[in-house]
């Protein structure tokens, strides 16, 4: 057997259920650290069919329902429950739903009135102990320490407000604001790691990880438009990974747009599709 087929991952339930759990901790996390940042807001974190629901304010981008069909089951009154929950905050719900998950959650929405808005991938990569960190000429990368946190805020901004154009685009866009903001919640979350590459001493891109229990969670990167196309996310990419395998994670994971220049990046390191979500969306009423 090839050394590649060894290290092939099967997606199977209890592999989407793991990533998805991961998530839901995280978005937890992170609704948690912005009801510290603004105790006005009206948070929401509710349970619903083995999933979460959260609410972390207008137009965030941890705003969603995940993990519901991998195991649990709920009714018509929870679902009405948390409808009413998003209502009372003018903010639309919605659902990305695995493709691994039980075909009936869909249906159910789809009779509800939700509408398929898009996909998003989700790859995984197996980590070994013994990675070693790959950068391109002329880039260097290192953690992010609070005295640089807010540098490296800005690239993050600055660069997804110019986005590569590659594959399907995002349905969504967040301000440069909210985006700020939830990247000052994400700093928050435990075994959030921030780091930043750099070109002559210039900041360039920046990434981000969530290492928890042996799982490394790729939770963001952008490069600034004149710095793109010089091995800036390769050496990103490939220095959390090494990171989190000297950390004893096991599996990374990364969710991207189909097609994007994101899962470009990360297939030519090897990661491998796992499975899709789907994302649906229900208008605030």
């Amino acid at each position: 057997m090839s050394a590649e087929r060894a290290m092939g991952l099967f997606a199977g339930v209890e592999l989407s259920r793991r990533v998805d759990r991961a998530e839901q901790v995280m978005l937890e996390e992170a609704a948690a650290a912005a009801t510290r940042r603004d105790p006005a807001l009206s948070v929401l974190v509710q349970p619903i069919g083995g999933g979460l629901g959260v609410w972390a304010g207008p137009g965030a981008p941890f705003d969603k329902v995940i993990g519901v069909g991998l195991g649990g089951d709920f009714d018509d009154a929870e679902l009405d429950a948390l409808e009413q929950a998003y209502d009372e905050r003018d903010a639309p719900v919605q659902f990305e739903v695995s493709t691994l998950a039980d075909p009936a959650v869909v249906t159910r929405l789809t009779r509800r009135g939700y509408t398929l808005v898009g996909f998003e991938n989700v790859l995984g990569l197996p980590l070994a102990p013994g990675r070693q960190a790959e950068r391109a000429d002329g880039v260097e990368i290192a953690e992010v320490g609070p005295a640089e946190f807010q540098t490296w805020v800005n690239v993050m901004v600055d660069g997804f407000a110019a986005p590569d154009t590659q594959g399907v685009m995002s349905h969504e866009e967040f301000p440069r604001d909210v985006l700020a903001n939830a990247e000052h919640d994400m700093a928050a979350i435990s075994g959030f790691v921030a780091t930043m590459a750099t070109v002559d001493g210039v900041p360039a891109g920046v990434g981000a990880i969530r290492l928890a229990d042996g799982l490394a969670q790729l939770c963001g990167a952008a490069t600034l438009p004149r710095f793109r196309r010089r091995g800036v996310q390769y050496s990103l990419l490939s220095t959390r990974l090494a990171a989190a395998a000297a950390a004893g994670c096991d599996l990374a994971v990364v969710t991207t747009l189909p097609g994007s220049k994101s899962q470009q990046n990360v297939q030519n390191l090897g990661f491998q599709l796992l499975y899709a979500r789907a994302v649906l969306v229900r208008a605030a009423e």
